[in-house]
């Protein structure tokens, strides 16, 4: 199996580790890897704040890019969405047969980086070892629109040496909403105090998440909080083993 992975914009220029990490995890499974140059934008803060008709470029660019790969991984719950269900409004919006139908291919061939895990490769047990106080935060995208479930929790339950646990409120939303962090600041801020207050609670050193763009809420308030909490990504955790600790390349 030849599988694709979306390094996302985030990955790409911000946090590269979890795009890196979930490349060094799929190979360590036994899967063939590709990285494709030409991705892009996925086209989702256009979508997200009502601009579809600009993001047709971004949408066609990404069918293009993932074109032949017999599935395509990507390590947050949000961007798989877009292409799940956001691609398709754009596509019909559009009026493009050939872009529709594009999409429609590429859609099931695309999973969440804990869906491919343990759905496709049928796996819990990834061979990670991580010997921290870990608690996890389910992000509003993979919880919400992809439903991912107790699928990053399973993984992480298998994660030798780790001491997981549970977040108060876990399920509610951490405040950031892309855009809406911005056009609404101050409620923004609110939530992701509520969030960090209670990852303080846990008494946890690492809170982990399947989207950079949450983590990087969290951990800027966690931050200026010196709470001594540092964020990492699933798939950072899931690529850590006792040979390469997380944080090696």
């Amino acid at each position: 199996m030849t599988v694709a992975v979306m390094a996302t914009c985030l990955g790409d220029a911000m946090f590269p580790d979890a795009p890196r990490a979930t490349v060094r995890l799929l190979r360590r499974l036994g899967v063939d890897v590709a990285v494709p140059d030409a991705q892009t934008c996925c086209g989702q803060p256009m979508v997200n704040t009502g601009y579809l008709d600009e993001a047709v470029p971004l949408v066609r660019t990404t069918v293009g890019a993932f074109e032949g790969y017999e599935a395509v991984v990507v390590p947050s719950g949000s961007c798989a969405g877009s292409v799940r269900h956001q691609h398709r409004l754009v596509a019909e919006r559009s009026g493009d047969a050939a872009l529709a139908d594009g999409v429609a291919r590429l859609a099931p061939r695309t999973y969440e980086l804990s869906e491919f895990l343990v759905d496709v490769l049928g796996v819990t047990d990834v061979g990670a070892t991580f010997t921290h106080r870990v608690t996890y935060h389910p992000t509003c995208h993979s919880l919400r629109m992809l439903r991912v479930g107790d699928r990053p929790l399973r993984l992480l339950r298998e994660v030798r040496g780790i001491d997981l646990v549970d977040l108060p409120g876990a399920e509610e939303c951490c405040g950031f909403g892309g855009t809406f962090a911005v056009k609404n600041a101050d409620t923004s801020v609110a939530m992701g105090s509520d969030k960090a207050r209670h990852v303080r609670e846990t008494g946890a050193e690492v809170l982990v998440a399947g989207d950079a763009s949450c983590l990087m809420h969290v951990g800027g308030l966690l931050s200026r909080q010196r709470a001594g909490v540092r964020t990492m990504h699933l798939a950072e955790v899931l690529a850590s083993t006792a040979e390469h600790p997380a944080g090696e390349r």
